[in-house]
């Protein structure tokens, strides 16, 4: 059972021992209500019987303690069951979602943009919070404390009893009918929601390039289309819940009417008791009321299965695993036979083979859009290939766990992603244990001290989010920093140097010379004079490894490479 509660509804192990717990408690603490009744209905058959003697005086007083007590220990258990256990499982599938999105391949993130993946880790895990806090264990309890009550009030009087339950399956039936309804119209709500937080996100990160484009208010009437729609979704969406559980609602007050209608009858034949009538309708009209709520709970139990849908898409996704004991004898790496393709069948590399030998730099270049990137990207797993393998000292990188390959990396990307802390703090992401010295030490090595040693602060200024304060070539060196400060036999650059001038281009190509010894160099890099002390240059075009060999021989050859060469010498 429990693990059939942990796959419908997203959760831990715990968490589905403390649901269990929850709807127990909940169903204990309705049942718990129904003890006043009981006390009220011997109290009047004593009523009606004569004169109550000092002992039954002294019960009923010490029952009307007992059911305080009662209703008081069942509803602090409740509490504590559902709101505390919720949480504390709320934060463990938080947790557990970010985990798993460290496993991921990069591929899962090309199918989800970063709102989508932000809604399911906050929206989603927050509207499964408060269903499991407030609606689900309740929806639950009342089901299970009303099927107690309802038999027991066969043993009293089956015709009272028909009377007054007849009502409850055809209400509960009617709203749990509704679900693939309901989650239909959730689904367009949250889709929508998405599209607008993507939006909101998308004008922030842009906004920049619209006001020097003009281009703002075009933007927000396009933006405000998308919240116009989200309003719309969000209010269908309440109104599909309501059009079925208001029904189901006004069927249940049919159940009051056709108890007291049956037991006038009854009173009157002579074949029920007063008390007994009393005594049904007081247990009709308690359990009508919070079953009124139950099946407000069951509307939103079913509309809720979309974002339970959405957690569990994530959680199930395929995750990168493998071998954590990795000690290659080497740092070569090599590419036999590789192909990748997207999900969609967009097939990017074809038969690509070539080897990056330790204590050499290996040189991608070749047309924009040719997967010199992808094939980087292979090299330190981001992707699995889709044919033939790759090795780093002749073990098979799909065999090994992705954050141990990574810790021989160090990536130096063309997109720089820097946090709002100090330019030490940044840096020291290579390596958390490095000292300030060490810091530093990699830092000029990068050439960061020219700037670092201009701003108030030093190496502790802060630098804004994602490195604001900063222009793009100082971004880029910090990026540096951190691959110097590492350490890794093997050195990833995509572009490293792109966002930097002549000079300082220069200046970490001087530093880069030292830094390689003895180590496996990757660069890709468009300018020529990037890779012109390369020990070998590898063409990547239209998918496939054209050219491979030392600068000098491709020259020669005239091939692409050549005819690169030659197109910036003359735009130079």
């Amino acid at each position: 059972m429990l693990k059939k509660i942990m796959k419908s509804f997203a959760m831990s192990e715990q968490g589905a021992r403390g649901f269990v717990q929850a709807v127990l408690a909940c169903t204990v603490s309705d049942i718990a209500l129904m003890f006043p009744i009981g006390l009220l209905y011997y109290m009047a058959v004593d009523l009606l019987g004569g004169e109550i003697s000092k002992e039954k005086i002294i019960f009923y007083i010490a029952g009307i303690f007992i059911a305080f007590a009662l209703i008081y220990a069942t509803q602090y258990w409740r509490y504590n069951a559902t709101f505390f256990t919720t949480y504390n499982e709320s934060k463990e599938r938080r947790i557990t979602l970010a985990e798993n999105l460290r496993k991921l391949p990069l591929s899962f993130f090309g199918k989800k943009d970063l709102s989508d993946l932000t809604n399911t880790i906050l929206g989603d895990c927050t509207a499964i919070e408060h269903s499991f806090s407030h609606e689900i264990p309740q929806f639950y309890g009342s089901i299970f404390s009303t099927i107690i009550v309802a038999a027991s009030l066969f043993f009293f009087d089956w015709r009272m009893a028909l009377a007054s339950v007849w009502v409850l399956p055809i209400s509960l039936a009617i709203v749990g009918l509704s679900k693939k309804a309901q989650m239909k119209f959730n689904e367009k709500k949250t889709r929508t929601k998405v599209a607008l937080e993507d939006g909101i996100q998308e004008y922030i990160e842009g906004s920049k390039d619209l006001k020097s484009n003009n281009a703002e208010d075009r933007y927000l009437r396009s933006f405000f289309t998308i919240a116009d729609r989200y309003e719309k979704e969000s209010m269908v969406s309440e109104l599909g819940v309501a059009a079925y559980v208001v029904p189901a609602q006004m069927l249940l007050k049919l159940g009051i009417a056709s108890t007291a209608l049956v037991g006038s009858a009854l009173l009157i034949k002579g074949t029920l008791t007063l008390p007994t009538f009393f005594m049904f309708l007081i247990v009709v009209s308690r359990i009508y009321e919070p079953m009124s709520a139950t099946l407000i709970y069951l509307g939103a139990k079913n509309a809720i299965q979309v974002n339970i849908d959405r957690t569990n898409d994530m959680n199930n996704a395929a995750k990168q695993t493998g071998m954590t004991d990795f000690h290659p004898d080497n740092c070569d790496i090599v590419f036999q036979n590789v192909a990748f393709e997207y999900n969609d069948g967009e097939s990017v590399l074809s038969d690509v083979s070539f080897t990056a030998k330790q204590g050499e730099v290996t040189a991608l270049v070749g047309p924009s859009g040719g997967g010199k990137t992808t094939v980087s990207r292979l090299a330190a797993r981001f992707w699995d290939a889709s044919n033939g393998t790759i090795t780093v000292g002749g073990i098979d990188v799909s065999t090994v766990d992705p954050e141990t390959l990574l810790g021989i990396y160090s990536i130096v990307f063309q997109d720089v992603t820097l946090f709002d802390n100090s330019i030490m703090e940044n840096i020291r992401i290579g390596r958390q244990s490095a000292t300030d010295e060490e810091v530093i030490a990699a830092a000029k090595l990068a050439n960061v001290d020219e700037f670092a040693d201009r701003l108030p602060n030093g190496y502790n200024t802060q630098i804004g989010e994602n490195g604001a304060l900063l222009s793009g070539g100082e971004r880029q060196r910090i990026s540096i920093a951190r691959a110097f400060l590492k350490n890794a036999p093997i050195i990833l650059l995509d572009e490293a140097t792109a966002s930097l001038d002549t000079e300082n281009e220069t200046l970490i190509q001087t530093a880069l010379s030292r830094l390689i010894k003895n180590k496996t160099v990757l660069i890709i890099a468009h300018r020529m004079r990037t890779v012109a002390r390369a020990d070998k240059i590898v063409v990547i075009k239209d998918g496939k490894a054209t050219e491979q060999g030392a600068p000098d021989e491709l020259y020669a050859q005239g091939g692409v490479f050549a005819n690169m060469v030659n197109l910036q010498k003359q735009a130079n």
